[in-house]
C-alpha cells in the first residue's frame, strides 16, 4: 500500500514517536540543562544546555512537548515564545565563541501563536533567531524528528544542514490551516497534505533538505541513525574554515 503525505503527517504526530527527552538521554546521557534568555525568562518548550558527543562537547537544543498534560500546557504543546528562541540565540552564540558544533531538534508545530508571545515580541524573536543563527561561526545541524511547523521551525533550521526522519514534516503551517485558509474547509486536509509536498522525499528531491533518516521502530535505533549522520556530518563541516563554512551556508539559502 502506497504512503500518502497525510500517513506521514500521522506517523509525525504520533504519540509514539520519539522525543526530545528520548534524545537527550540516548544520544547525549551526560546533558546539562542551561535555563534562560539574560532578557526576560526562560521558555520550556525550548530545552538546550551542553554535552559531548562522541568526545567533543557540544551544544544540544530541543523543542520539548512536554509528558503530562500539565506539562504539555507549560510548554504550549512544544511552541516556543519568544524567550524560548532567545535563549536558542543565546546559547548558539555561546557555542560560536567556542567554536563549538551546534545539533538542533525540532518537534513544533510552529511558535506558540498566543496574547502573550505577541506581547513579548514573538516575530522579531524569530527575525533575530534566523539571523543570529544564520551567521554563527560554528558547524550547525538541525534534525526534523516530528513537526516542523512554520516560521516556529525554521527559526531553528537556519545552520548549515537540515536532515529528516522518515516520519516527520517540514512545512510552512499546517495541512489543516492550509486547507482552511485556501479553500475554508479544514476537512480537506489531506488533499492539502499533498500539495503542500512537506514530506521527506519531496524535500530531499527540491533540495531543501540534506537527507533522511531511517526510522526503525525501536527508539535505540532510530537513535543509532542518527548518531551516524551527525558523526559523518559533523566531521565535515568541521573541516572547513569560518569563511568557507559561512560562504557555504550562504549559498545553501540563496539558491533557494
Amino acid at each position: 500500500m502506497t504512503e500518502t503525505a497525510m500517513d506521514i503527517v500521522k506517523a509525525a504526530r504520533d504519540e509514539k514517536h520519539i522525543s526530545g527527552h528520548e534524545i537527550r538521554q540516548r544520544l547525549f546521557p551526560d546533558f546539562f540543562e542551561l535555563h534562560g534568555d539574560r532578557l526576560s525568562g526562560d521558555d520550556p518548550a525550548i530545552v538546550s544546555g551542553l554535552a559531548t558527543f562522541h568526545g567533543q562537547t557540544v551544544t544540544v537544543i530541543t523543542t520539548s512537548r512536554g509528558h503530562s498534560l500539565n506539562e504539555r500546557m507549560q510548554k504550549h504543546f512544544g511552541q516556543p515564545e519568544p524567550t524560548g528562541y532567545r535563549k536558542a540565540c543565546r546559547l548558539v552564540k555561546n557555542a560560536a565563541k567556542f567554536h563549538r558544533p551546534v545539533i538542533l531538534f525540532v518537534d513544533t508545530a510552529g511558535a506558540y501563536p498566543g496574547k502573550s508571545a505577541e506581547e513579548n515580541g514573538q516575530g522579531q524573536a524569530i527575525a533575530q533567531s534566523l539571523l543570529q543563527i544564520g551567521q554563527a561561526k560554528t558547524p550547525i545541524i538541525t534534525i526534523m524528528y516530528g513537526e516542523g511547523g512554520s516560521g516556529g521551525a525554521l527559526a531553528l533550521a537556519c545552520g548549515d544542514e537540515v536532515w529528516m526522519m522518515k516520519n516527520s514534516i517540514y512545512s510552512v503551517l499546517s495541512p489543516e490551516g492550509f486547507a482552511s485558509i485556501l479553500w475554508k474547509d479544514a476537512k480537506k486536509a489531506v488533499q492539502a497534505a499533498d500539495v503542500m509536498k512537506l514530506t521527506p522525499q519531496d524535500l530531499l528531491k527540491f533540495k531543501v533538505i540534506e537527507g533522511i533518516i531511517d526510522e526503525p521502530e525501536d527508539h535505540q535505533q532510530v537513535c543509532d541513525e542518527i548518531d551516524d549522520v551527525l558523526q559523518k556530518e559533523l566531521k565535515k563541516l568541521q573541516s572547513l574554515s569560518d569563511t568557507e563554512l559561512l560562504a557555504r551556508r550562504y549559498e545553501r539559502y540563496r539558491k533557494f
